[in-house]
Order: structure tokens, then sequence, then C-alpha cells
């Protein structure tokens, strides 16, 4: 198991999503995707990505304005 991390500070809706989307493609089942983001949207849009995929969402904490999102991939989904 690997963590990844994506930093998207400064990319606004939908970007940091598309991106984090991208990255999963290329990751594995039990990996961690953290994710650094600035979007205020940024943790409603990943608690609905992971519902979306299936993936699950670990934590999502804010610091000076920056938000830390972990994501756990579970089973890979079909395209």
């Amino acid at each position: 198991m690997m963590t990844f991390t994506l930093d998207v500070k400064d990319l606004s809706c939908p970007l940091p999503v598309l991106k984090a989307n991208r990255q999963v493609k290329e990751m594995m089942a039990g990996d961690t995707l953290e994710i650094l983001a600035t979007d205020p949207g940024a943790p409603l849009d990943f608690k609905a990505f992971c519902e979306t995929t299936g993936h699950k969402l670990l934590e999502c904490t804010e610091e000076s304005g920056v938000y830390t999102i972990r994501i756990e991939i579970l089973e890979k989904q079909m395209s």
C-alpha cells in the first residue's frame, strides 16, 4: 500500500475532483490519496466523490485555508 499526494491548491471546482479521479486510476486498492486543496467546496466535493466511486473518505482537516483530504482507494470501479 502506498500513499500518493495530489496538490490541487488554487484550483477551483471541478478541477480538483477531475485531477483526483485521474490519479485514482493509476492507484491500487488499499492505496491512500492525500489531497491538498484550497477550494472551500473541496470537502463536500470529495465526500460526494467517495459516495459516487465507493472509495473511503478517511479524514478532512483544514489548517490556514488548506484542506487535507485523505481517501482510501477501495475496489477498483469498472469504467
